[in-house]
Protein backbone atom coordinates (compact mmCIF):
# COMPACT_ATOMS: atom_id res chain seq x y z
CA UNK A 1 0.00 0.00 0.00
CA UNK A 2 0.88 3.68 -1.01
CA UNK A 3 2.05 6.01 1.81
CA UNK A 4 -0.75 8.15 3.14
CA UNK A 5 -1.21 11.42 1.49
CA UNK A 6 -2.88 14.71 2.27
CA UNK A 7 -5.50 16.12 0.15
CA UNK A 8 -4.62 19.81 0.02
CA UNK A 9 -1.56 18.84 -0.72
CA UNK A 10 -3.09 17.01 -3.85
CA UNK A 11 -5.33 19.78 -4.35
CA UNK A 12 -1.71 22.07 -5.11
CA UNK A 13 -0.14 19.38 -6.90
CA UNK A 14 -2.88 19.25 -9.59
CA UNK A 15 -3.03 23.36 -9.74
CA UNK A 16 0.51 23.49 -10.66
CA UNK A 17 0.17 20.51 -13.19
CA UNK A 18 -2.97 22.54 -14.72
CA UNK A 19 -1.07 25.47 -14.88
CA UNK A 20 1.98 24.30 -16.70
CA UNK A 21 -0.37 22.62 -19.25
CA UNK A 22 -1.59 26.01 -20.09
CA UNK A 23 -4.75 26.42 -18.39
CA UNK A 24 -5.42 29.62 -17.10
CA UNK A 25 -6.12 28.89 -13.50
CA UNK A 26 -6.38 31.48 -10.14
CA UNK A 27 -6.78 30.52 -6.73
CA UNK A 28 -8.58 32.18 -4.86
CA UNK A 29 -8.05 31.82 -0.65
CA UNK A 30 -10.05 33.82 2.29
CA UNK A 31 -6.54 34.20 4.40
CA UNK A 32 -6.09 30.36 4.21
CA UNK A 33 -3.03 30.17 2.23
CA UNK A 34 -1.73 27.50 5.39
CA UNK A 35 -5.51 25.67 5.69
CA UNK A 36 -4.71 24.90 1.54
CA UNK A 37 -0.69 24.09 1.77
CA UNK A 38 -0.93 26.65 -1.40
CA UNK A 39 2.75 27.40 -0.74
CA UNK A 40 4.17 25.55 -3.41
CA UNK A 41 2.08 27.28 -5.86
CA UNK A 42 2.90 30.83 -4.94
CA UNK A 43 6.59 29.94 -4.85
CA UNK A 44 5.55 28.49 -8.65
CA UNK A 45 3.07 31.18 -10.02
CA UNK A 46 3.54 34.49 -7.46
CA UNK A 47 0.91 36.91 -9.21
CA UNK A 48 -1.74 34.44 -9.53
CA UNK A 49 -2.91 33.82 -6.19
CA UNK A 50 -6.18 36.63 -5.05
CA UNK A 51 -6.04 36.88 -1.02
CA UNK A 52 -9.19 38.52 -0.31
CA UNK A 53 -8.38 38.47 3.10
CA UNK A 54 -10.91 36.57 5.80
CA UNK A 55 -13.86 37.64 3.81
CA UNK A 56 -15.81 34.36 2.20
CA UNK A 57 -18.82 36.17 0.63
CA UNK A 58 -16.06 38.12 -1.00
CA UNK A 59 -14.12 35.15 -2.08
CA UNK A 60 -17.06 33.84 -3.70
CA UNK A 61 -17.92 36.94 -5.69
CA UNK A 62 -14.10 37.42 -6.56
CA UNK A 63 -14.14 33.95 -7.96
CA UNK A 64 -17.64 34.13 -10.00
CA UNK A 65 -15.96 37.46 -11.53
CA UNK A 66 -12.60 36.01 -12.61
CA UNK A 67 -14.52 33.15 -13.87
CA UNK A 68 -16.38 35.30 -16.10
CA UNK A 69 -13.63 36.96 -17.12
CA UNK A 70 -12.60 33.62 -18.91
CA UNK A 71 -10.31 32.41 -15.98
CA UNK A 72 -10.54 28.79 -14.12
CA UNK A 73 -11.30 30.24 -10.67
CA UNK A 74 -10.86 27.58 -7.52
CA UNK A 75 -11.94 28.87 -3.93
CA UNK A 76 -9.59 27.46 -1.24
CA UNK A 77 -10.48 27.69 2.38
CA UNK A 78 -12.13 25.89 5.07
CA UNK A 79 -15.54 24.00 3.90
CA UNK A 80 -17.47 25.35 7.01
CA UNK A 81 -16.89 28.94 6.43
CA UNK A 82 -17.44 28.52 2.74
CA UNK A 83 -20.58 26.67 2.72
CA UNK A 84 -22.31 28.72 5.82
CA UNK A 85 -20.71 32.35 5.46
CA UNK A 86 -21.03 32.62 1.71
CA UNK A 87 -23.91 30.28 1.25
CA UNK A 88 -25.98 33.30 -0.42
CA UNK A 89 -23.00 33.78 -2.70
CA UNK A 90 -22.60 30.08 -3.53
CA UNK A 91 -26.16 29.90 -4.40
CA UNK A 92 -26.43 32.99 -6.75
CA UNK A 93 -22.98 33.84 -7.67
CA UNK A 94 -21.75 30.36 -8.95
CA UNK A 95 -24.78 27.99 -9.10
CA UNK A 96 -27.13 30.29 -10.33
CA UNK A 97 -25.04 31.72 -12.89
CA UNK A 98 -23.59 29.01 -14.10
CA UNK A 99 -20.28 30.49 -13.70
CA UNK A 100 -17.13 28.42 -14.34
CA UNK A 101 -15.81 28.23 -10.83
CA UNK A 102 -14.48 25.06 -8.14
CA UNK A 103 -15.36 25.30 -5.05
CA UNK A 104 -12.92 23.43 -2.58
CA UNK A 105 -14.53 22.55 0.89
CA UNK A 106 -10.95 21.82 3.20
CA UNK A 107 -11.39 20.56 6.35
CA UNK A 108 -14.60 19.05 5.81
CA UNK A 109 -16.69 16.85 8.21
CA UNK A 110 -15.00 17.35 11.86
CA UNK A 111 -11.20 17.21 10.66
CA UNK A 112 -10.74 19.88 13.11
CA UNK A 113 -11.97 18.17 15.80
CA UNK A 114 -11.39 19.91 19.12
CA UNK A 115 -12.34 23.34 17.48
CA UNK A 116 -16.21 21.84 17.36
CA UNK A 117 -19.17 23.11 15.75
CA UNK A 118 -18.06 26.22 14.64
CA UNK A 119 -15.21 24.45 12.65
CA UNK A 120 -17.17 21.33 11.93
CA UNK A 121 -18.33 20.98 8.71
CA UNK A 122 -21.81 17.97 8.76
CA UNK A 123 -24.11 19.67 6.63
CA UNK A 124 -22.42 21.14 3.65
CA UNK A 125 -23.17 17.76 1.23
CA UNK A 126 -26.84 18.25 2.31
CA UNK A 127 -26.70 22.26 1.17
CA UNK A 128 -24.69 21.61 -1.74
CA UNK A 129 -27.19 18.82 -2.89
CA UNK A 130 -30.31 21.27 -1.96
CA UNK A 131 -28.33 23.90 -4.78
CA UNK A 132 -29.06 23.43 -8.56
CA UNK A 133 -26.16 23.45 -11.40
CA UNK A 134 -23.21 22.04 -9.60
CA UNK A 135 -21.75 18.85 -9.57
CA UNK A 136 -20.28 17.32 -6.14
CA UNK A 137 -17.71 14.87 -5.21
CA UNK A 138 -16.01 13.48 -2.47
CA UNK A 139 -12.56 11.90 -2.69
CA UNK A 140 -11.74 9.33 -0.59
CA UNK A 141 -8.09 8.13 -1.81
CA UNK A 142 -5.12 9.93 -3.18
CA UNK A 143 -5.86 8.16 -6.70
CA UNK A 144 -9.45 9.08 -6.61
CA UNK A 145 -8.87 12.56 -5.07
CA UNK A 146 -6.11 13.42 -8.26
CA UNK A 147 -8.55 12.06 -10.95
CA UNK A 148 -11.34 14.37 -9.21
CA UNK A 149 -10.04 17.14 -9.27
CA UNK A 150 -8.21 17.18 -12.98
CA UNK A 151 -11.76 16.23 -14.18
CA UNK A 152 -13.50 19.54 -12.19
CA UNK A 153 -10.70 21.43 -13.63
CA UNK A 154 -11.67 20.91 -17.00
CA UNK A 155 -14.86 20.33 -16.68
CA UNK A 156 -16.64 23.69 -17.71
CA UNK A 157 -19.15 24.98 -15.20
CA UNK A 158 -19.93 24.90 -10.91
CA UNK A 159 -18.11 22.24 -9.03
CA UNK A 160 -18.19 21.54 -5.14
CA UNK A 161 -14.87 19.07 -4.15
CA UNK A 162 -15.38 17.69 -0.41
CA UNK A 163 -11.51 17.26 1.11
CA UNK A 164 -10.72 15.43 4.51
CA UNK A 165 -8.53 17.36 6.53
CA UNK A 166 -6.27 14.46 7.29
CA UNK A 167 -3.94 11.83 5.60
CA UNK A 168 -5.72 9.04 3.88
CA UNK A 169 -3.92 5.89 2.38
CA UNK A 170 -4.46 4.71 -0.98
CA UNK A 171 -7.05 2.29 -1.68
CA UNK A 172 -7.56 1.69 -5.06
CA UNK A 173 -4.99 -0.02 -7.73
CA UNK A 174 -2.67 2.38 -10.00
CA UNK A 175 -5.51 1.11 -13.11
CA UNK A 176 -8.40 2.65 -11.10
CA UNK A 177 -10.10 5.30 -13.46
CA UNK A 178 -12.74 7.88 -11.99
CA UNK A 179 -15.94 8.17 -14.26
CA UNK A 180 -17.82 11.05 -12.87
CA UNK A 181 -21.42 9.45 -11.64
CA UNK A 182 -19.76 6.38 -11.19
CA UNK A 183 -20.13 3.65 -8.09
CA UNK A 184 -17.19 2.60 -7.24
CA UNK A 185 -18.03 -1.14 -5.53
CA UNK A 186 -15.03 -2.38 -3.82
CA UNK A 187 -16.30 -5.73 -2.19
CA UNK A 188 -19.30 -7.61 -3.37
CA UNK A 189 -20.92 -10.19 -1.36
CA UNK A 190 -23.18 -11.35 1.54
CA UNK A 191 -26.78 -9.63 2.85
CA UNK A 192 -25.52 -6.61 3.85
CA UNK A 193 -23.89 -2.96 2.31
CA UNK A 194 -21.91 -0.78 3.65
CA UNK A 195 -21.78 2.17 2.05
CA UNK A 196 -19.48 5.74 2.25
CA UNK A 197 -18.27 9.08 0.74
CA UNK A 198 -14.81 10.41 1.64
CA UNK A 199 -12.58 9.86 4.43
CA UNK A 200 -15.38 6.92 6.14
CA UNK A 201 -15.09 5.01 3.08
CA UNK A 202 -11.62 3.68 5.07
CA UNK A 203 -13.92 2.76 7.58
CA UNK A 204 -16.03 0.45 5.93
CA UNK A 205 -13.58 -0.77 4.51
CA UNK A 206 -11.58 -1.51 7.36
CA UNK A 207 -15.30 -2.89 8.77
CA UNK A 208 -15.32 -5.49 6.28
CA UNK A 209 -12.11 -6.86 6.31
CA UNK A 210 -12.58 -7.37 10.20
CA UNK A 211 -16.10 -9.06 9.14
CA UNK A 212 -14.37 -11.12 6.44
CA UNK A 213 -12.31 -12.58 9.15
CA UNK A 214 -15.24 -13.70 10.85
CA UNK A 215 -16.31 -15.17 8.01
CA UNK A 216 -19.20 -12.58 7.15
CA UNK A 217 -19.06 -10.98 3.76
CA UNK A 218 -20.38 -7.84 2.81
CA UNK A 219 -21.16 -5.73 -0.16
CA UNK A 220 -18.71 -1.94 0.05
CA UNK A 221 -19.61 0.80 -2.13
CA UNK A 222 -17.62 3.98 -2.26
CA UNK A 223 -19.98 7.24 -3.56
CA UNK A 224 -17.42 9.70 -4.78
CA UNK A 225 -19.68 11.38 -6.71
CA UNK A 226 -22.55 12.55 -5.46
CA UNK A 227 -24.11 14.48 -8.61
CA UNK A 228 -23.66 13.65 -11.13
CA UNK A 229 -25.03 9.60 -9.45
CA UNK A 230 -26.00 6.64 -11.43
CA UNK A 231 -28.44 5.93 -9.02
CA UNK A 232 -29.22 2.64 -11.15
CA UNK A 233 -25.91 1.75 -10.48
CA UNK A 234 -26.31 2.31 -7.01
CA UNK A 235 -29.00 0.40 -7.01
CA UNK A 236 -27.73 -2.69 -8.81
CA UNK A 237 -24.70 -2.84 -6.68
CA UNK A 238 -27.49 -2.56 -3.25
CA UNK A 239 -29.44 -5.32 -5.23
CA UNK A 240 -29.66 -8.50 -3.46
CA UNK A 241 -28.61 -7.14 0.28
CA UNK A 242 -31.05 -7.28 2.83
CA UNK A 243 -29.82 -4.36 4.70
CA UNK A 244 -27.42 -1.01 4.24
CA UNK A 245 -25.75 0.82 6.58
CA UNK A 246 -24.59 4.39 5.83
CA UNK A 247 -21.83 5.90 7.14
CA UNK A 248 -20.42 9.54 6.57
CA UNK A 249 -18.97 12.02 8.67
CA UNK A 250 -21.87 14.29 8.19
CA UNK A 251 -25.07 14.59 9.53
CA UNK A 252 -27.61 11.43 8.47
CA UNK A 253 -29.79 13.74 6.41
CA UNK A 254 -28.87 14.71 3.09
CA UNK A 255 -25.31 13.13 2.53
CA UNK A 256 -24.50 9.93 1.31
CA UNK A 257 -27.59 7.92 3.48
CA UNK A 258 -30.38 10.42 2.28
CA UNK A 259 -29.03 9.31 -1.63
CA UNK A 260 -28.90 5.47 -0.47
CA UNK A 261 -32.92 5.66 1.12
CA UNK A 262 -33.74 7.78 -1.61
CA UNK A 263 -32.91 5.15 -4.14
CA UNK A 264 -34.19 2.49 -2.18
CA UNK A 265 -37.73 4.52 -1.70
CA UNK A 266 -38.07 4.65 -5.64
CA UNK A 267 -37.55 1.61 -6.67
CA UNK A 268 -39.42 0.46 -4.25
CA UNK A 269 -37.31 -2.80 -2.46
CA UNK A 270 -37.71 -4.28 0.57
CA UNK A 271 -34.10 -3.05 2.12
CA UNK A 272 -33.76 -2.15 5.55
CA UNK A 273 -31.64 1.10 5.97
CA UNK A 274 -29.36 2.10 8.74
CA UNK A 275 -27.78 5.28 8.44
CA UNK A 276 -24.58 6.37 10.95
CA UNK A 277 -23.33 9.71 10.88
CA UNK A 278 -23.80 12.64 13.01
CA UNK A 279 -27.62 12.20 14.33
CA UNK A 280 -30.67 14.43 13.26
CA UNK A 281 -30.71 17.99 15.39
CA UNK A 282 -27.24 17.27 16.89
CA UNK A 283 -24.15 18.45 16.20
CA UNK A 284 -20.36 16.37 16.25
CA UNK A 285 -18.70 16.00 19.23
CA UNK A 286 -15.60 18.09 20.13
CA UNK A 287 -12.44 15.84 20.76
CA UNK A 288 -9.77 14.15 18.57
CA UNK A 289 -10.75 12.14 15.23
CA UNK A 290 -11.11 8.66 16.92
CA UNK A 291 -13.62 9.88 19.87
CA UNK A 292 -15.66 12.05 17.52
CA UNK A 293 -16.48 8.45 15.30
CA UNK A 294 -16.74 6.11 18.12
CA UNK A 295 -18.89 8.47 19.73
CA UNK A 296 -21.18 8.94 16.63
CA UNK A 297 -20.92 5.18 15.68
CA UNK A 298 -19.27 5.95 12.50
CA UNK A 299 -16.34 4.07 13.15
CA UNK A 300 -15.17 0.73 11.88
CA UNK A 301 -15.58 -0.91 15.31
CA UNK A 302 -18.80 0.08 15.62
CA UNK A 303 -19.89 -0.79 11.84
CA UNK A 304 -18.59 -4.42 12.70
CA UNK A 305 -20.85 -4.63 15.92
CA UNK A 306 -23.61 -3.86 13.75
CA UNK A 307 -23.25 -5.87 10.46
CA UNK A 308 -21.92 -8.69 12.75
CA UNK A 309 -26.17 -8.63 14.49
CA UNK A 310 -27.58 -8.27 11.19
CA UNK A 311 -26.12 -11.78 10.23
Amino acid sequence: MSKAEHLANIMVERFINAVHNGVDLVPVVADSTSTAKISPFIKEFPDRLVNVGIAEQSLVGCAAGLALGGKVAVTCNAAPFLISRANEQVKVDVCYNNTNVKLFGLNSGASYGPLASTHHSIDDIGVMRGFGNIQIFAPSSPNECRQIIDYAINYIGPVYIRLDGKELPEIHQDNYKFVPGQIDVLRKGGKVALVAMGSTVHEIVDAAAKLAERGIETTVINVPSIRPCDTKALFTALTGCQYAISVEEHNINGGVGSLVAEVIAEHGVPIKLMRRGIADGQYALAGDRKSIRKHHGIDADNIVDLASLLN
